[in-house]
């Protein structure tokens, strides 16, 4: 399991979203290590990737989203069905990661990258109009939600500097059977899984917790 590229996203206008400083989903690989750490709360802290930029701060980074990965297995399958290539960083994710089920992930699960960086899983990604406008395919946001791999966001949990070919160890499973994708269909298809999303505990991002208890509050 390694990293094969680090990827960061600086503002540009764009025609698909009229935030007034754009949007930085247009992310590419740089060369040689970069800082990762804790960037503050939702709507004040942006990307936990030194030199990656995030606009629209009341979706989007802050401490529970702080670093995006997808897997490089989900962009080659998706290059199969769309019939073009998806370069690393094509779906706006931080890290590309080869040899690991993101997807999968446990959410509370924690990955070592490197010598010093630790991340730990909160949710998967849910799909915008900005990411839609971005790949430039229709109905996007639709069958993105319909295949059910969303990649994962991550917190920090200890700061370090991350580069590709870092190697990736999971630290740390959960005793519980909370994915990333069953979290992301709770959220979006199948809303009577939110109460499963409970069992993951203080690791859940708290949104998802949020929704979750409202459910449990309204339907028992």
């Amino acid at each position: 399991m390694k990293v094969l590229s680090v990827n960061v996203g600086r503002a540009r206008a764009v025609p698909y979203t009229d935030h007034p400083q754009g949007t930085g989903i247009d992310k590419r690989p740089v060369d040689g290590p970069v800082r990762v750490a804790a960037p503050g709360p939702k709507g004040i802290g942006g990307s936990g990737l030194a030199g990656d930029t995030v606009c629209a701060k009341e979706h989007h980074g802050g401490d529970e989203q702080a670093v995006y990965a997808v897997a490089r297995e989900d962009l080659d399958a998706w290059e199969r069905e769309l019939g073009r290539p998806l370069r690393d960083g094509m779906f706006g994710e931080n890290i590309t990661t080869r040899g690991l089920d993101v997807s999968g992930a446990l959410i509370g699960e924690r990955w070592r990258i490197g010598s010093e960086l630790v991340l730990e899983v909160t949710s998967g990604r849910i799909p915008c109009g900005t990411f839609q406008g971005h790949l430039g395919e229709k109905k996007w946001v639709r069958r993105f939600t319909e295949r059910g791999a969303p990649g994962a966001y991550l917190r920090v949990i200890a700061p370090g500097e991350i580069q590709a070919g870092d190697s990736v160890a999971i630290v740390h499973r959960p005793d519980h059977e909370v994915t990333v994708a069953l979290c992301f269909r709770a959220l979006t298809t199948e809303r009577t899984l939110l109460p499963r999303l409970l069992m993951a505990g203080a690791a859940l991002h708290s949104e998802a917790a949020t929704a979750a208890d409202a459910y449990v509050r309204k339907y028992g």
